[in-house]
């Protein structure tokens, strides 16, 4: 194994989205990472192969029935040799498993214990149901995303679960595995996507309490208002995105696309940007967005083409910096961020629920008379 977390053992109890995330950013940096998996898979990706189930790259699969016996007994003796264990379910269900904090932290006093949810492990909601709309809604989020007047616009996922959720849970599993380094003893991180996706907008409640931003969306200087900071369509159905905020940008902007009328010196004035952003809309008609990239791309403007999963793999700047990988013949994000001596490890891809349940046990201490008894009395997928 190389990458930075080389050397590094997690046990991933699989759940759903932003936990497996957490997990495939762990791996992806060369920590050993095995996939505690229910005997057929889960419930999402278990009809198509397992090569597009791609948060799942990098790690074996054991499948376990953690409600026969033995299964939990197992995971524990897993837990006795590793350093950190995640899990993504609603409060209380490891504990029902025996496989709780208490029980973990007992086995392995050094353990970091990762738990992913919605609402946290505590509070009126934290039993209840739900998802990434739900979450990022009441952390304040959802509200903002749109055009004024009309609904918020739904970010896919990406916010609540993968953001605020999984990134947050690799976040304080490394802060926790590096205090434990320190001093010798494991601890629970209690990772809340409603708390994650609040976090991501840390900045906007500064602008929010100094009267720099309001609660209408669709009217500030960063979504979608203002005609220095969007998108526009071009001649092809294609988009290209503008930001140009900075004077020196903007003063560039003006010069590339010879904004010369005085109108446009009022850049910060709310009530002109209809005017203005109508003005760029007809001018980014004029062309397609092939001929805009020719034109703006290497100017001090800060510029983009708007890409789909068809052409931004395919970009110069990604293909010179590898942002994007092939892994058993699907395209997908590369690992990231670099390291200069510790190189992350090239990704491998998804292992079938179940597929290394044999070779993975051994190789982590189980005995081949203990996974026989297991096999015979159902806990083995």
């Amino acid at each position: 194994m190389s990458g930075p977390l080389a050397g590094i053992k997690i046990v991933e109890i699989v759940g759903l989205g932003p936990a497996p995330f957490c997990a495939m950013l762990l791996s992806d940096l060369g920590a050993e990472v095995i996939r505690v998996d229910r005997p057929g898979g889960g419930e999402i990706m278990s009809a198509v192969a397992p090569r597009f189930d791609t948060t799942a790259r990098g790690r074996r699969s054991i499948a376990l029935n953690l409600k026969k016996p033995g299964a939990a007994e197992t995971v524990l003796d897993l837990v006795r040799r590793a350093d950190g264990l995640i899990e993504g379910f609603r409060p209380g269900v490891m504990e029902r498993l025996g496989l709780g904090p208490d029980a973990c932290l007992l086995a392995n006093p050094k353990l970091v214990y990762g738990r992913m949810t919605g609402w946290g492990q505590d509070g009126p909601l934290a039993k209840a149901v739900g998802h990434d709309i739900n979450y990022i809604a009441l952390a304040g989020v959802l509200s903002m995303i749109g055009k004024a007047g009309e609904p918020p616009v739904i970010p896919s996922n990406l916010i609540g679960d993968f953001g605020g959720g999984g990134m947050l849970l690799a976040l304080g599993m490394l802060a926790a595995l590096l205090e434990t380094s320190r001093s010798g003893k494991g601890q629970v991180v209690d990772a809340a996507m409603v708390e994650g996706a609040a976090l991501l907008n840390t900045m906007n409640w500064g602008f929010h309490a100094a009267g720099l931003w309001s609660n209408e969306r669709g009217t500030n200087n960063n979504d979608g208002a203002a005609h220095y900071y969007n998108t526009y369509l071009c001649a092809d159905g294609k988009y290209v995105s503008i930001g140009s905020v900075e004077p020196q940008f903007y003063a560039t902007l003006r010069k590339v696309l010879n904004l010369v009328s005085p109108d446009f010196d009022a850049q910060h004035d709310p009530a002109a940007w209809p005017a203005l952003k109508e003005e760029l809309a007809r001018i980014f008609k004029t062309k397609t967005s092939d001929e805009w990239c020719r034109l703006m791309e290497g100017q001090d403007v800060c510029f983009a083409p708007v890409l789909d999963f068809g052409d931004a793999p395919s970009h110069p700047h990604n293909v010179a910096r590898r942002v994007f990988v092939e892994v058993d013949g699907v395209t997908q994000p590369a690992p990231a961020p670099r390291f200069s001596r510790t190189p992350a490890p090239a990704p491998r891809g998804a292992s079938a629920a179940g597929s290394d349940t044999q070779d993975a046990l051994l190789d982590w201490g189980i005995s081949a008379e203990r996974i026989e008894q297991m096999r015979a009395g159902g806990a083995l997928g």
